[in-house]
Parts: structure tokens; sequence; C-alpha cells
């Protein structure tokens, strides 16, 4: 905004009618007020107009900073509803970490049990592949006393375990192993028929056995069966198609 100084009519019209010698001087006087007021009246304006740009600009700044200050409100608010969130997820967390605790305390024994039920159905089973599991369960036993390893991974491993023999009841097997017939340890090939039925035959054909749990050893059985037995490992080992097999098989005993 400009301001504008009004200068008397006399002074800008800068003459004055006539005059003798004095009026003359009086003129000269008069020019060199009219000359001292408009130098004043420019100095005067041009504070002024230095003033007004002064408060446009602070104006400005008041502003921005009002702006600012809104800004940093709602930023306040957001930051305060964070702050609330996450206080509450930390008790929410420490409630799960308490039930965490917890149940560490009931499953450890669970999973000693698991681990001894595991052992237990592997000595009294069907001996196939018997050093390959008591590995496994040696290996359970001595997780469980690790410290390194966390909780779920025990229970994790135990679990597969399970699924390990699990597995061994519906499903055939073909596998090389040694055995001790009439005296002698000889390398024979072994057939797991689920958890039913374990036989043996020797690579020449000679010699066909199968396991007695009644028993708990071995017998030789009926060379008639002896071509079931090479049919079925080629089975198993998916050398032939699936085909009914005449095999020799005891009634299946329930692990107390």
């Amino acid at each position: 905004m400009r301001h504008w100084l009004t200068i008397p009519a006399a002074l800008a019209a800068g003459f004055v009618v006539g005059g003798t010698g004095a009026e003359s001087e009086t003129l000269d006087q008069i020019h060199s007020v009219r000359g001292s007021v408009i130098a004043a009246a420019a100095q005067s304006q041009k504070r002024i107009d230095k003033m007004s740009d002064q408060a446009q600009e602070l104006l400005h700044k008041y502003r921005t900073v009002i702006q600012e200050v809104e800004s940093l409100k709602v930023y306040n608010t957001q930051l305060e509803k964070l702050i609330t969130a996450q206080q509450e997820e930390k008790v929410r967390l420490q409630e799960e970490i308490d039930g965490v605790t917890e149940v560490e305390r009931g499953i450890v024994p669970l999973m000693l049990r698991m681990v001894e039920m595991i052992e237990r159905v592997v000595e009294a089973d069907v001996p196939f592949l018997l050093e390959e599991r008591r590995t496994r369960v040696a290996r359970l036993r001595e997780l469980l006393n690790r410290s390194d390893v966390t909780v779920a991974e025990k229970y994790r491993l135990i679990i597969e375990a399970y699924s390990i023999e699990n597995n061994f009841g519906h499903t055939i097997e073909a596998y090389t192993d040694s055995i001790e017939i009439n005296g002698e340890t000889r390398e024979v090939d072994f057939l797991r028929i689920g958890r039913v039925l374990l036989l043996y035959q020797t690579s020449d054909g000679d010699y066909t056995g199968a396991w007695n749990q009644t028993t708990g050893s071995w017998e030789e059985v009926s060379s008639s069966y002896s071509g079931a037995v090479r049919q079925g490992l080629r089975i198993a080992r998916k050398q032939a198609p699936p085909d009914l097999l005449l095999l020799p098989t005891q009634a299946a005993e329930v692990l107390q």
C-alpha cells in the first residue's frame, strides 16, 4: 500500500505573481522550502514503503508459522494415537509371552512321553530299518536336552518322527541289509509290507524267510513263496506294476 503526502498548492505551483527584490528573496526561500519538503516527503515515502513491505513479509511468516503449528497439532494427535496403540500391543505381546511360558511348562513333559512312545513302538514293532529308527529316537532324546533349540523346533521334529513312523503302516519298501542265516551272516533283500509283513530273500533265491512277530525270530518259508517275494521286491522298487501277491502272513498284534 502506497501513502501520499499533500503539498500546499502555492508551493506545488512554484511561483508567485510579481514582486520586488525582497519578494525575490522570499521566493527563493519558498523554492528552497519546497525542495526540502519534497525531499523529506520522498524519504518518508521510502520509509513507509519499506515498513509496508516488512509488514507484509511478517504477515506471510506469521501465516506460515500458523500453518506449521496446525500441522504439528495434527501430527502430535496422530503420534499420540500411535503411541497408545503401541502400548496396547506391548501389553498384548507380554500376555502372549506369559502364555507361551505356561504352555512350555506343559508341553515339555508331553514331548518326553511322545519320544518314549516312539521308542516303544520301534522296539515292539517288526524289526525293519531298526538301526535307522533307533538312531532317530536317540537324536530326539538328545534334542530334548539342548538349550539352543526352541521348544517349537523340538516339537516339530517329534511330530516329523511320528509322521515317518505312521507312513510305514501303509507303504511297501525294499532295501538291502545283513542277516544271520544258519549261523552265517549274509546280505539279503528285505521286503516290507506295511507293518504287517517283513520278508527276506538272498540274491541267489536259495533262501526266503519271514519275521515271526509271535516268536520274535526269523523263519524260513516254503520255496513256493520265492517267486511272489521276488515279484514283491520288484514292485517295491518300482520295477514292476502293482499286482496281487500270495505271501505268508500272520495277524497283526496291538501294541499295549
